[in-house]
């Protein structure tokens, strides 16, 4: 059906490389693609991000929260490797889970199943805050160590755009739409197989042993999402637009 579909459109918009070869994949033609990267806006998550961070000791307080952390934000379900990331942390060295946490922002139905299983970890900090508004998610991203994806599917995954701009190295799982562009091993994050919770505690555990190379690839992660915008997602709309009505982009 999408073969079909395909043959009636002139122009086609993907978020990125992914979906461009899903596109390319299905018979698209490479002239009539245009990426329109889903994108958030990087400024406000910025801002708002750096105004966290004057107020850490306040926003600590308020949400309780541990002095370094690993952050999953999204759904709490299944398909989103929640139980993967909780047992990677329970993989950590005793010693280390006391001096890092692991707090999920999010709700859904796994939630007390996975509380439960929290439960059961020796030591360490396991912390569940529930579903927060867009104007407070900033407070999260801000005073923490890594944002960890350890989806097993997902077209792109905009909190990894949301991390970013907020400053925070990424550990995803190459499932993820977005991972081809915007993590870069090394440079900004790490990458792992989803279902690989071995993969996930070495990088969880590249974190927790080199906070001075956390940082930097938190500062490669800010200027790497500047191209990330809802303008340049615009722009890639509008290149598709003129293409189709024109023959031009």
């Amino acid at each position: 059906m999408k073969r079909r579909f395909r043959h009636w459109c002139r122009a086609f918009v993907a978020a990125g490389t992914a979906s461009r070869a899903y596109l390319l994949a299905l018979g698209a033609q490479e002239m009539s693609v245009f990426i329109a990267p889903d994108a958030v806006d990087v400024r406000l998550y910025a801002e708002r991000a750096e105004k966290a961070r004057m107020n850490a000791n306040q926003i600590r307080a308020e949400h309780a929260l541990p002095p370094r952390y690993f952050l999953y934000v999204g759904r709490l379900v299944e398909e989103k490797g929640v139980f993967d990331l909780l047992a990677a942390y329970a993989r950590l060295d005793e010693n280390t889970r006391p001096q890092i946490g692991l707090v999920f922002v999010g709700d859904g139905p796994v939630r007390a199943d996975l509380a439960r299983r929290a439960s059961q970890i020796g030591s360490g900090i396991v912390k569940f805050c529930g579903w927060m508004h867009r104007e407070r998610i900033s407070e999260f991203y801000a005073l923490a160590e890594a944002l960890i994806l350890p989806t097993y599917s997902d077209t792109w995954g905009l909190v990894v755009n949301e991390a970013m701009a907020c400053g925070l190295p990424i550990v995803a799982s190459d499932a993820a739409g977005c991972v081809p562009d915007l993590v870069h091993e090394g440079k900004n994050g790490w990458r792992f197989r989803p279902r690989d919770i071995d993969g996930l505690a070495r990088a969880m555990r590249a974190v927790c042993d080199q906070s001075g190379l956390a940082a930097r690839m938190g500062a490669s992660s800010f200027e790497m999402i500047q191209a990330y915008t809802p303008e340049a997602c615009a722009a890639g709309l509008m290149e598709a637009v003129n293409f189709s009505c024109n023959g031009v982009a």
